[in-house]
């Protein structure tokens, strides 16, 4: 008995948002896409009930990239639900799990193992926020220190806070479901925007908040121009400008295949962009990454796997700030002590971007064949839509090779690019915000542009509606 089947029965009793009879309006479709966000920002409003106030600048650079808010319902944002995407995606891919996903009956088995999965991964993702007190530091009474306790100890207080942590990501993980069905895009996909674009905003535009806070870059600049303007403090927004226009740059590059429609031969391309498989290895990358820094923190006191996961954090830890940290010393200092200063850091640069394009390439090929995008898939649906390349015969095998001479190199390519885009950036941003947001979150939108065009244009056209579902 495989695994799918042997789970079916569980995972039919988990609760699934009901799909719609027919395709809702697409006012409808934005409705329900704004109410889910309105949703997201009020639970990351929620504190958590028993948890020490901290300050940890390199969770709260982290946390949008997750759609989290520490401390809040949202703590552990998507994390439990992208990390059982890849956990699973994995075991397909090694072919521990055997299933068909062109199968409309494996699919949805899958579906719902990845549910279950998810759900199972915010309980634990929640103990791992909270046992080992960082990020989430459970109350304790007078006198009692959480961090002199054992971690059998520890649970009393931490379970409280476990229990509200998987709730939340939990909830996220139905409104996301919501999304798929009744709205436009991906929920995932809406509440990283959402987090990165309110982050930024707030970051540049805040007002000072008690004594000594400066308040928001702009007011930081404005202030500095008494005493002699400082606009290195503009240079994290000039450097988030330059990433928007090279992603909306690169999302117009694309390799046209020629094809040939119906038995006249009506021409045609069929484009194959540099971005073919978006920002999906980044968010799968990126999210890994946060969970190893999570284990690490469970199994810091485990002989030789804490180690082990010691070097792992390190080498998967995005040194944010490295850019102008080191244009700051060059500035005070001299290029030649700054550089040699801060060689530990920029060493530590260098193995994190190694690591985060691998994982990103990795990551995008396991996805297209996940996502039905491969040559072979991809041939399929052409000649079902009843369209050829000219000049070679209708065979799908024989489409499938004249496909493989692109898709497989643009995939490397693309997931290459959008990594070291991801990677430079986070050094680059500054407290503003981290490359890797910015990059999710203009690729999102745009996405979600292009979404949107599709379904103005189907409500427009019914005829096209089936073609471009």
């Amino acid at each position: 008995m495989s695994l799918l089947t042997a789970l079916e029965p569980i995972c039919r009793l988990l609760p699934e948002i009901k799909p719609p009879e027919k395709p809702p309006a697409l006012d409808k479709k934005i409705i329900w896409s704004a109410i889910a966000l309105i949703l997201f920002f009020v639970m990351g409003n929620i504190s958590l009930i028993g948890v020490e106030p901290q300050t940890l600048a390199y969770w709260e650079q982290l946390q949008t990239i997750i759609a989290s808010n520490m401390g809040t319902l949202i703590s552990a944002g998507i994390g439990p639900i992208v990390l059982a995407s890849i956990i699973l995606q994995l075991l397909v891919g090694g072919q521990f799990i055997k299933v068909d996903l062109s199968n409309p009956s494996d699919r949805a088995k899958f579906q719902g193992l990845q549910k279950l999965f998810a759900i199972a991964l915010c309980f634990f993702e929640g103990a791992a926020l909270v046992i080992a007190g960082n990020p989430l530091l459970p109350t304790t009474p007078a006198g009692v220190d959480f961090f002199a306790l054992s971690l059998i100890e520890r649970i009393p207080f931490a379970l409280p806070i476990i229990l509200q942590v998987a709730l939340g990501s939990i909830i996220l993980l139905y409104l996301d479901e919501l999304v798929s069905k009744y709205g436009v895009g991906s929920g995932i996909g809406l509440f990283i925007a959402g987090g990165v674009a309110g982050t930024f905003f707030w970051q540049i535009f805040r007002p000072p908040i008690g004594i000594g806070d400066p308040g928001g870059v702009l007011l930081q600049f404005a202030a500095s121009l008494a005493t002699g303007a400082k606009f290195i403090l503009l240079l994290p927004i000039l450097i988030a400008a330059v990433i928007f226009l090279i992603i909306v740059f690169a999302e117009g590059m694309h390799v046209n295949i020629p094809i040939t429609m119906g038995r006249r031969g009506t021409g045609g391309r069929f484009p194959v962009k540099l971005l073919y498989v978006s920002n999906i290895p980044v968010i799968l990358a990126v999210t890994l990454f946060v969970n190893i820094q999570l284990w690490s923190q469970l199994t810091g006191g485990i002989p030789i796997l804490g180690q082990i996961m010691g070097w792992l954090a390190w080498a998967t830890n995005s040194p944010f700030n490295l850019f102008i940290d080191l244009l700051t010393r060059i500035g005070a200092e001299g290029p030649i002590i700054a550089l040699t200063s801060m060689a530990p850091q920029m060493f530590q640069a260098m193995i994190y971007l190694i690591i985060l394009v691998a994982f990103c390439i990795v990551f995008g090929v396991f996805w297209v064949q996940m996502g039905n995008q491969s040559p072979e898939a991809v041939a399929e649906q052409l000649q079902r839509s009843g369209m050829y390349i000219p000049g070679f015969r209708r065979d799908p095998r024989i489409v499938k090779k004249v496909l493989d001479r692109y898709i497989p190199t643009i995939v490397i390519m693309g997931s290459i690019f959008v990594g070291l885009l991801a990677g430079l950036g986070n050094m680059a941003l500054g407290g503003l915000a981290s490359g890797t947001g910015i990059l999710l979150t203009v690729g999102i939108i745009y996405r979600l542009y292009e979404e949107l065009a599709k379904e103005q244009l189907a409500a427009m056209y019914p005829m096209l509606g089936g073609l471009l579902r």
